[in-house]
């Protein structure tokens, strides 16, 4: 096809006057047939020119060759615009043209002088004319080739023919201005591909976007693959196959070869988009990766580099793990670039090419060791952070049970009683074994300190200098401390060993001083069972003498509980001087203890007497069998009585009766009946003798007189024990 020299926007508003169209339709030679249909007004013939000369140039030079039938259709204007039009035809239309039919109206020209002029100028126009009228232009012309402005049965819509035309020449003009740009796209591509150190230096947006254009073309395609371009939808009469638009007329082959060609280079141009999109997308990859690795070894670096410390107290711990989150919160967002940048180098490698996929391997495996390590440094110094932590509260805490243990051992003790001293000693062995577990504890937690201080991952060689410094000072400081907590707590534990001493020797103070009132007591509780209990003076000598052997071991017990008391109470004056104190024994318990035991004394010896003088008493009194004048049992019984009468004088002049008045009265008379008895058997024994019975009778008044006595002693024991 030849090349369109006119565009039709530039003469758009010409064209809508139709002042000259090609309908479709064709000879009897297959020539074209162009319309002229003038008006009444006045016709521009630089206008009509111009609109002839668009026309002409769109057919083929194969179409002009077959020639054109011109019918000027002059029903409506004057013979001289007729004639003007057919004498410019001579210079407008190719030499191909061999017939220009006037269609005249049905009156008013002289058909005699307008045939004479165009047969008078045939040879000077090179064309025949022929003046026909609308109803005999069928004898030239099919009526299938003709509009139905003269009687013809083709169809044709002008506006929509010019507005396929509008969208035929955008898309060639658009499609020929893409061609060549994304062909010279493509063709700088290659050359840049194969001078890789030499860029390409062309835009790689074309100025038209080939997807409209395409769909443009396609759309345009389908419109002349249906045949209504210029409005015509084929042939009519005999003549239904001819399709006179698909070679002529119509551009469905430029058309489709411009999409050809478009698909052809926009496929070339894609590919190299795709090929230059991910030679993009690696370098930013790359930038990115590179972006933060030098992050990471570098400002990352100093970061925790300078951040080795761990502090010497919970405080300043604490302001270390604050000011780590902020480091760590820093690192997160290029932890972030390093998850995204790891997933887009994953789904580069599943579509990537070899050379691509071992670039991409470098990077990913680059990128992770440095998060990796850098993660390592991160988590390594959480967890040094998170153990100083641990160690410097459990530091802080054993300093306060140290001191709180300090204040009470160098506190004064001054216990009520031995109950309150064992309180206060339980308490303190509570305090000193919250301190041991507590020192044990921070031995635990600083050798874990010590573990992840030296276990820290180590920095490239060149910057081990620092860290190595700070690491040794941490380990100094680990130890000092335990150290100097190990040395307190020691001279605690002196201090409690030499206050438990203290505190036991003041229970062993409040024990002496209670057992020493406790001897004092059992003491008074002998002496008032001496003085109300032991009374009677036994019935013969045999159970007197048991009675006074009863005494004796009671006398003895009574010793034992008086020296049991006195040593207590030497032991408390010892154990006073040794705490340096007062004691409420050296005051009033001796003194009681000593008055007592007096009383006692002079009790025990009164009541040892009267056994004694009862034994003799008894014991003269069953001599009496065999000597008849006894004067020694009266005097015995006599001395009795009277000493039974008498109380008992203490050493501070007061004075104590022994038992009851009735006890003593029942005793005094136990005495009388036996002197009465001794009387009476003397009697007997002196009338026996008188009456000569001899030693046989005696001898049964005695047995007579033991066997009253017997029941006399019955009777005297059921009266004392009511």
């Amino acid at each position: 096809m030849s090349a369109v020299t006119m565009e039709a926007t530039t003469i758009l508003p010409i064209l809508k006057k139709k002042l000259a169209f090609l309908s479709g339709g064709k000879d009897r030679r297959s020539g074209l047939i162009l319309n002229i249909p003038l008006s009444s007004d006045q016709t521009s013939m630089e206008e009509l020119s111009a609109t002839l000369d668009y026309l002409l140039s769109i057919p083929s030079e194969k179409c002009k060759a077959r020639g054109f039938t011109v019918i000027v259709d002059g029903r409506k204007s004057q013979w001289n615009t007729v004639k003007t039009v057919v004498l410019m035809l001579q210079n407008v239309i190719p030499p191909e043209v061999s017939l220009v039919c006037v269609v005249k109206p049905d009156e008013f020209w002289d058909k005699k002088v307008t045939h004479f002029c165009f047969w008078k100028e045939k040879d000077r126009l090179g064309f025949e004319v022929i003046l026909v009228s609308a109803n005999k232009l069928t004898r030239y012309i099919e009526p299938c080739q003709l509009t139905d402005d003269f009687g013809g049965s083709l169809d044709y819509d002008h506006s929509d023919w010019l507005n396929k035309r509008l969208v035929f020449e955008k898309f060639t003009k658009e499609s020929t201005s893409l061609l060549d740009e994304l062909s010279i796209i493509n063709d700088a591509d290659k050359s840049s591909s194969m001078d890789k150190d030499k860029s390409a230096d062309c835009a790689l947006l074309p100025s038209f976007d080939p997807e409209t254009v395409l769909q443009t073309g396609h759309e345009l395609l389908s419109e002349l693959q249906q045949r209504r371009f210029n409005g015509s939808e084929g042939g009519g009469g005999g003549q239904g196959a001819w399709c006179p638009m698909e070679e002529e007329l119509l551009a469905q082959p430029q058309v489709m070869k411009l999409l050809d060609s478009l698909r052809e280079q926009y496929t070339r141009y894609q590919e190299l988009c795709r090929q230059r999109n991910k030679r993009t997308q690696l370098d930013e990859i790359h930038a990115k990766v590179m972006q933060v690795v030098t992050w990471l070894q570098g400002p990352g670096s100093e970061l925790l580099k300078t951040q080795q410390t761990i502090g010497d107290s919970i405080r300043s711990a604490q302001a270390l793990q604050q000011r780590h989150e902020e480091i760590e919160s820093q690192h997160s967002e290029w932890f972030a670039v390093y998850v995204e940048l790891n997933q887009q180098i994953a789904a580069l490698l599943s579509t990537g090419e070899e050379e691509e996929v071992a670039e991409l391997k470098a990077l990913q495996q680059q990128l992770s060791d440095v998060c990796y390590r850098q993660a390592a440094q991160l988590e390594s110094r959480q967890n040094v952070l998170q153990a100083a932590q641990g160690f410097h509260s459990t530091t802080q805490e054993l300093s306060q049970q140290l001191d709180g243990l300090l204040g009470m051992l160098c506190a004064d003790v001054a216990p009520a009683d031995g109950a309150a001293i064992q309180q206060n000693l339980k308490l303190l062995e509570e305090k000193l074994q919250t301190v041991e577990a507590g020192l044990t504890s921070l031995r635990q937690k600083g050798a874990l300190l010590l573990e992840q201080t030296c276990s820290q991952p180590s920095w490239p060689l060149e910057e081990t200098e620092s860290p190595t410094t700070e690491q040794q000072d941490s380990v100094q400081h680990i130890q000092s401390v335990m150290e100097d907590m190990q040395l307190r707590k020691q001279r605690c534990e002196d201090m409690v060993d030499v206050r438990r001493l203290k505190m036991l020797q003041m229970v062993q103070l409040f024990k002496c001083e209670e057992d020493a009132l406790q001897a004092v007591e059992w003491l008074s509780e002998l002496l008032d069972a001496l003085l109300k209990t032991h009374v009677r003076l036994g019935d013969d000598s045999q159970e007197t003498r048991t009675m006074l052997d009863k005494h004796r071991k009671f006398v003895d017990v009574a010793q034992s509980t008086y020296d049991y008391g006195r040593q207590l109470l030497q032991a408390t004056v010892v154990l006073c001087q040794s705490l340096r104190c007062t004691t409420r024994s050296s005051g009033d318990t001796l003194p009681r203890l000593n008055r007592v035991w007096k009383q006692f004394s002079v009790s025990a010896e009164e009541r040892q007497q009267r056994l004694e003088l009862a034994l003799n008493f008894h014991t003269a009194a069953e001599r009496v069998r065999k000597t008849l004048l006894n004067y020694e049992v009266d005097s015995l019984g006599k001395t009795l009585l009277d000493r039974l009468t008498m109380p008992v004088i203490f050493p501070d002049g007061s004075e104590q009766f022994f038992g009851s008045p009735t006890d003593t009265a029942a005793a005094a008379e136990g005495v009388r009946e036996r002197l009465l008895l001794v009387e009476e058997r003397r009697l007997q024994l002196q009338e026996a003798r008188l009456h000569n019975d001899g030693d046989e009778r005696e001898e049964e008044v005695f047995l007579e007189l033991e066997e009253m006595f017997k029941v006399q002693k019955g009777i005297r024991n059921k009266f004392h024990s009511v």
